[in-house]
């Protein structure tokens, strides 16, 4: 089964692909925005075109554990997403997924790799995306339930 990861940002939308035979999650690609919900039509499209059968968002949870006002537009959104897709999303914690990828993105900067401040930026949330499917598919992260109240 293929998993589309998406880290929500109001500038930028990050995203992976992976699959539970490999369980191996890769950047795809960030898309630069103004408004996610324009954003709704061009990731359902690469859902299906794709082959996608699970969608995982990273929920940016307060770190003591509360859903604040940036969660719950990440789950409003997501709910517009799944309406368009048919597909309900699945929810992990990303609370540190960006501190990660921007761990990794230091990494290849120390090892050489040219960064701009620019390049970093593109290549940000789609890595945060990345790590947290990894670690959904290797079990180290498990879904979070939602209620209908948000």
């Amino acid at each position: 089964m293929r998993f589309l990861a998406i880290d929500l940002g109001t500038k930028r939308i990050g995203l992976a692909i992976g699959d539970d035979e490999s369980r191996i999650a890769s950047p795809l690609k960030v898309i630069e925005t103004h408004s996610p919900d324009a954003e709704i039509d061009p990731i359902a499209k690469l859902i299906k075109s794709e082959g996608i059968d699970y969608i995982v968002i990273g929920l940016p949870i307060n770190m003591d554990g509360t859903l604040g006002p940036a969660a719950k537009q990440v789950i409003q959104w997501s709910k517009k997403l799944a309406a368009e897709t048919g597909s309900d999303p699945i929810f992990v914690d990303e609370r540190l997924s960006s501190f990660a990828a921007e761990g990794q993105l230091n990494e290849r900067r120390r090892a050489g790799e040219k960064l701009t401040r620019g390049k970093k930026k593109q290549q940000l949330d789609a890595l945060a995306a990345a790590g947290f499917l990894q670690e959904y598919l290797e079990g180290k992260l498990a879904a979070i339930a939602i209620g209908a109240t948000v």
